[in-house]
């Protein structure tokens, strides 16, 4: 009964609202001093209303959202709301409106709309009714216009692959919806479609149109939907009835050994009948012999090997045809991981007594070696504890200085992430005495062209050891003429000497316990000059610097100019530009394209004539911002020599007779890549990782990325980096704790660029207290170090003072002793070791 009653009193209160609601309702008024606002599809948005009570006194009231509709202005109610009473959501709007928290600062009586429609678009009134009050005592109702903006979406695309014959008429309809109204692109293989005789774009942009398919119209042709909120694309692949074309090629893959792999090669053609081949590495699977068991080609053309072993790992690439047209093929790369595992055992290994010596481990591994384990005489060797001892990158033991007690049975054990295979087999390590040079060249040889050199080396061997094997090398590891030179026995003779003989050469005594080398400069006068070296550049948007250390002149006699040769790259011809005053080692090359590629190589020339080219360095210009016409380029010189120190010269362009100009600026031209994508910022423990996707589109003109970012102020290039097309991550090591980052990620191809979306990071408030905290710690550090360098100082100071006196007291005393006293170092082996290189690209990033 109390149920009943409940529900009773519940209707009479819904009545007594709808007939206060009626009576305030005085139709669409229109929409004077409306509040617009804009929301993005999928979002949510607030509709600020506040609540003004009758003499500032909290009463009672009803609160109703209605939405104008159809042309008449009719309103329909979407939200009503009374205390304690449930409350009533519109056809369509259920579970998307509600009423903001009263705690909130938008107003008791502000709605919130969420997962917005494109349907929502439209005006709104907010309607507050006092129960206690007359409708007509109190100003009531504030109209809302929402506009919703969508990104492109398609309704209508073309097949993606497009069978035709030459001659025919194709249609590619390419229609997109979205808010504002999308605008449509066309591309064939990235190149923006220009209609010509036969083809044109119709429709608004929607439809391009080929009455008449000719050969160069085959090819893949991208509609794409652009508007405010962002662009979508899609591609259509024409091609002429008959060849075979894969449909879904092959994937890398990554499998244990042990595992099945299957590579994919799904293939369509006109007519039908596609035969699939596969290689590996360019042989047919069939004929590599250690696949002949388990390898199988399966009727739907995929590529199954099981199981796979770790000479397995390599390219595989299938060919699909059906004797009509030229082969299709594609490729995917399978990496087969197993445990590590040695290789090779060598029964016997020899170290040089008193120089550096390296044990090898012979390992193989995939994935890469992690570390490798080492015992001595059947106990564990801890090389961490061994100051003479270090393990290399490659596992080997790398000994400094070689003493007896390095001698012994030894066995090494490789791990990688999947494991290991077990343990070498002992290696019986031998201390021997190195070979000696009982006869060495001369320092250097100068001779003249078309004159005879003979050079002399020996070496004798230690005690119970092979006597060396003496081989002549030159440094830049050039082979021999054998017509003009002879080795005989550790002797070289090379007769009618040339320029090209001019050089560096190693005499190189070798025998089982070690290699020692010693070198001899061969001068030939009377030569054109060699090439210069060290060629560096520096450019801006109009300019390139370039410096090079000279070459050897021809003598003493002969001195050497030089000329510059530079092209755009892609360029077949060269241009030259002779480099005045006589002597300079520095140009700068005025009125270069901006945004462009150049390839630069300097040659000298003296009195005998032209000599050898440089090296050739690439070079791009800085982005311009205005167009204008090619120039001609003109020089700006300097004389330095190769005893200088380079420092960056910043020189203003000049015209060909030396005056100041400002040339035009020109844009970047040139077919651009596709935007990157799914741009992220991540903190990781030394820094942020900024990390994107390469270009679903034209990915294959990308040549670099770099990054732009802004906190407040105009956009900037974080670092100046050109980051490499195969990276797609970025190491910044510092971002200012509390502020907000955009950034952006550029694909740059030769002579052009396109940017992905922005995306916004704010950085946590913490790491600002962690750069205080290290600038505090470091500048304690550098107060302590300040104070140990001054005692140093003045340490220092007095022990020269002292050998100062001690010297005066031994001039005057005339000691013999003085005379006598000499040292000479112990010689040094130097082995390099290998650098480690990180996951990510490390730089450092100190922003404003």
């Amino acid at each position: 009964m109390g149920m009943h009653r409940g529900v009773h009193q519940h209707l009479a209160a819904v009545s007594i609202v709808a007939f206060f609601i009626a009576s305030v309702h005085r139709g669409w008024s229109g929409p004077q001093d409306a509040v617009h606002i804009t929301a993005i599809l999928g979002e949510s948005v607030v509709f600020n209303c506040p609540v003004d009570f009758p003499a500032d006194h909290a009463v009672p009231y009803v609160l109703q959202w209605e939405k104008k509709v159809g042309d008449t202005g009719e309103e329909i109610p979407i939200y009503i709301w009374y205390d304690s009473y449930p409350t009533h959501s519109g056809e369509g709007y259920e579970g998307r409106v509600s009423r903001v928290s009263p705690d909130s600062p938008y107003g008791l009586a502000s709605l919130n709309l969420t997962n917005i429609r494109e349907t929502d678009q439209g005006w709104y009134e907010c309607k507050v009714v006092f129960l206690n009050r007359s409708p007509n005592s109190h100003k009531n109702g504030t109209w809302f216009h929402l506009d919703v903006h969508a990104p492109p979406r398609f309704s209508v695309t073309p097949e993606e692959v497009i069978y035709v014959n030459v001659g025919d008429a194709i249609i590619l309809n390419c229609q997109a919806e979205g808010t504002p109204a999308p605008v449509i692109q066309w591309y064939k293989d990235a190149s923006p479609v220009q209609p010509a005789g036969t083809s044109g774009i119709f429709n608004d942009g929607t439809e391009l149109r080929i009455s008449n398919i000719r050969h160069e119209d085959i090819g893949d042709y991208t509609c794409i939907a652009k508007n405010g909120e962002g662009q979508i694309s899609h591609t259509a692949r024409v091609i002429i009835a008959g060849g075979a074309v894969i449909m879904v090629p092959p994937t890398n893959k990554t499998k244990l050994e042990g595992e099945k792999v299957q590579f994919s090669c799904e293939a369509k053609a006109l007519p039908g009948n596609v035969t699939v081949r596969w290689w590996k590495e360019g042989t047919p699977v069939k004929q590599v012999a250690s696949l002949d068991t388990r390898v199988t080609v399966r009727r739907d053309g995929s590529l199954v090997i099981n199981p796979v072993a770790a000479e397995d790992t390599g390219q595989y690439t299938c060919q699909v045809s059906n004797g009509i047209g030229d082969p299709q093929s594609a490729s995917a790369y399978l990496s087969v991981e197993y445990p590590a595992k040695v290789t090779f055992t060598p029964t016997v290994q020899y170290l040089p007594f008193r120089l550096g010596g390296v044990v090898q481990c012979y390992i193989k591994a995939n994935p890469p070696l992690q570390y490798v384990t080492w015992t001595k005489d059947k106990r564990l060797l801890e090389p961490y504890q061994t100051k003479d001892i270090v393990i290399m990158n490659n596992g080997s033991l790398l000994f400094t200085r070689v003493n007896q007690n390095h001698q012994g049975r030894y066995t090494c054990t490789p791990y990688n992430a999947q494991g290991t295979q077990g343990s070498s087999g002992q290696m019986e390590v031998l201390v021997r005495k190195p070979p000696v040079f009982t006869v060495e060249p001369e320092p250097m040889y100068q001779r003249k062209v078309g004159e005879t050199v003979e050079m002399h080396c020996d070496a004798q061997e230690a005690e119970g050891t092979e006597k060396p094997k003496i081989q002549w090398q030159r440094k830049d590891g050039q082979p021999f003429q054998r017509n003009r030179i002879r080795v005989t026995g550790g002797n070289i003779t090379i007769e009618s000497l040339r320029r090209t003989d001019f050089g560096y050469y190693h005499c190189v005594a070798s025998n089982e316990v070690a290699t020692i080398v010693t070198s001899t400069h061969l001068v030939v006068e009377g030569t054109q000059p060699h090439a210069p070296y060290n060629v560096t550049a520096n450019a801006n948007e109009t300019a390139a610097t370039l410096q090079w250390l000279p070459g050897y002149s021809g003598g003493p006699d002969y001195k050497q100019d030089y000329t510059i040769w530079y092209r755009e790259v892609g360029e077949s011809e060269w241009s030259t530009i002779p480099v005045t005053p006589s002597g300079s080692t520095q140009v700068t090359i005025n009125r270069l394209l901006p945004g462009t590629l150049y390839e630069f190589q300097v040659i000298g020339k003296n009195a005998l004539g032209d000599g050898m080219l440089s090296k050739v360095i690439t070079v791009q210009t800085l982005d311009g911002v205005a167009d204008g016409v090619k120039p001609k380029p003109t020089v700006t010189n300097v004389i330095i020599s190769p005893e200088d120190v380079y420092d960056n010269i910043v020189i203003f362009p000049t015209d060909a007779t030396g005056s100041t100009l400002i040339p035009p600026i020109f844009r970047p031209k040139g077919p651009k890549p596709g935007p990157p994508k799914n741009i992220s910022v991540t903190e990781i423990s030394n820094g942020f990782v900024i990390t994107w996707q390469a270009p679903t589109e034209r990915a294959n003109l990308v040549q670099y990325y770099t990054i732009k970012f802004r906190t407040d102020g105009p956009w900037k290039t974080l670092n100046k980096a050109q980051i490499r097309r195969e990276e797609t991550s970025y190491l910044v090591k510092s971002l200012v704790g509390g502020r907000t980052y955009h950034f952006r990620i550029l694909a740059n191809s030769v002579k052009s660029y396109e940017s992905s979306d922005e995306v916004k990071y704010v950085v946590p408030a913490r790491v600002k207290h962690k750069a205080i905290t290290a600038g505090v710690v470091g500048g304690f550090l550098f107060f302590i170090v300040a104070i140990i360098l001054s005692v140093c100082a003045v340490k220092i100071c007095n022990k020269r003072k002292r050998r100062k006196q001690e010297k005066e007291y031994n001039m005057v005393a005339c000691r013999i002793s003085d005379v006598r006293n000499g040292g000479q170092a112990a010689p040094v082996s130097q082995v390099p070791l290998k650098k480690v290189v990180g996951s990510y690209r490390d730089y450092s990033l100190d922003l404003p």
